[in-house]
């Protein structure tokens, strides 16, 4: 322990071989206890990888207060929790959009009548005064915010919000008649 420490003294020195002998020491076990965090051998010999990298390129910074082996473990335990917690994140959103993925859930049936709503709402807004139509898909389909769509049109911010409005309230009026 105390030899651990002389050499990470050299090390913030800028001792290579120092480095080198630490590196050798601890290699292994390393790679060991990362592995049986990850369960993957390739990521853990880059987390421990990383964690020397960091040291060497941080040494004159680094404060190793109990004993180096403590440290080494405890950055290779931190970066082994951190990418367990990657993958975790990385793995619900792959679930996510693969649930959310309409075709995968929806039978024949769903599909059709999903079609059928579709029509029968291009119906209603194209039975729409022309503005109003332009003005839902501009903000709806396209994203425009209203200030840019009064804008395009050259009328007030009221305007296209009551066109929103009447155009939402025949929409819903008309889902409300199809569910029928």
């Amino acid at each position: 322990m105390l030899n651990d420490y002389i050499e990470f003294k050299k090390i913030k020195e800028g001792d290579v071989k120092a480095f080198e002998k630490i590196f050798r020491q601890y290699y292994e076990p390393l790679c060991l206890y990362a592995f049986s965090i990850t369960g993957r051998k390739d990521i853990s010999e880059e987390i421990v990888q990383e964690v020397f990298y960091i040291i060497w390129k941080d040494r004159e910074k680094i404060q190793i207060l109990l004993s180096v082996k403590n440290y080494l473990f405890g950055s290779v335990r931190n970066q082994a929790f951190n990418y367990k917690e990657h993958e975790s994140v990385e793995q619900r959103y792959q679930d996510d959009v693969l649930t959310d993925d309409p075709d995968t859930e929806q039978s024949p049936l769903e599909l059709l009548e999903y079609k059928e709503l579709e029509n029968y709402l291009t119906n209603i807004l194209n039975k729409m005064p022309e503005r109003r139509k332009q003005i839902f898909l501009l903000h709806r389909m396209e994203g425009k915010k209203q200030k840019d769509i009064a804008d395009i049109y050259a009328v007030s911010l009221k305007t296209v919000e009551a066109e929103m409005t009447k155009a939402c309230q025949a929409l819903r009026q008309g889902i409300e008649k199809w569910r029928k």
